[in-house]
């Protein structure tokens, strides 16, 4: 099992970045897919998920500015980020549970001017 991140950087507020996400080693089409954020001195806490069938869910701190999709051919989920602003800034996590927590190694956004 492997999720690998990437798309993070440094972006003003106001800006946007999309984060990937690539799976591989399991049934990636059969599972619900979430990307989690970890702060500075924070709790990890969950930003958006979405299902099998596509439905999404978000945290009301992201909700209007983030969406989150996958492609199941692809093996990948993505989270596209708008209007980033500093309390965004974090270590963004990709994760799915089959009987426990599967991680990636997380990709860091940073926004500030």
């Amino acid at each position: 099992v492997q999720l690998v991140e990437s798309g993070g950087g440094l972006v003003q507020p106001g800006g946007s970045l999309r984060l990937s996400c690539s799976a591989s080693g399991f049934m990636f089409r059969l599972l619900t897919m979430k990307w989690h954020r970890e702060a500075p001195g924070k709790q990890r806490e969950l930003v958006a998920a979405i299902t099998n069938g596509g439905k999404t869910d978000y945290a009301d701190s992201v909700k209007g500015r983030f969406t989150i999709s996958r492609d199941n051919a692809k093996n990948m989920v993505y989270l596209q980020m708008n209007s980033l602003k500093p309390e965004d800034t974090a270590v963004y996590y990709c994760n799915f549970n089959l009987g426990r927590d599967y991680w990636g190694r997380g990709t860091q956004v940073t926004v500030s001017s």
